[in-house]
């Protein structure tokens, strides 16, 4: 939330000045509050996938054909029509568990927005828990008004061969 509060403090401070006018500071700060959404909406997803439920993955995604994916299993898939059965098969496994981002970093523009992170929490395999810690980008893009996944990248883990 530190970037967060920096922005919007250096926003305001142009806005005030004159240096930037109003309404685009309030747009800047509100794309802001979307994008952090759109990412929290990621991690809850991810979340249920990991208790089995893809739906909500399906509904943070873009479905396009140009979304990619580079996740910890080590793959690279392009296209929605990849990707949907790669979320369907990891949710499959019922890893448990809970992964959240930590030290969020965005970057935003109109249409296009990035957010590096660490990914910590942990996963259940083979019954034992197994700490989880990453790190991660993720590409956002405002589709129809909505901030949608386009990207996501994280390091490679070797226990999750799918």
């Amino acid at each position: 939330m530190r970037n967060y509060t920096v922005l919007a403090l250096a926003t305001f401070m142009l806005a005030v000045t004159g240096l930037v006018p109003l309404e685009a500071a309030r747009a800047a700060e509100q794309e802001e509050l979307a994008v952090q959404q759109a990412t929290h909406g990621f991690y809850a997803a991810l979340n249920a996938m990991f208790k089995g439920d893809v739906e909500p993955m399906e509904a943070v995604w873009s479905h396009a054909d140009n979304v990619t994916y580079m996740g910890p299993d080590g793959k690279f898939i392009v296209g929605w029509d990849q990707l949907l059965p790669n979320w369907k098969s990891q949710a499959a496994m019922m890893l448990g568990g809970t992964v959240q981002p930590e030290q969020i970093h965005y970057t935003i523009g109109q249409s296009l927005a990035t957010v590096q992170c660490f990914e910590v929490g942990e996963n259940i395999i083979d019954g034992k828990p197994v700490k989880v810690s990453l790190r991660a980008t993720n590409v956002f893009r405002k589709e129809s008004g909505h901030w949608k996944m386009i990207g996501h990248h994280t390091d490679k883990l070797p226990f999750l061969e799918l």
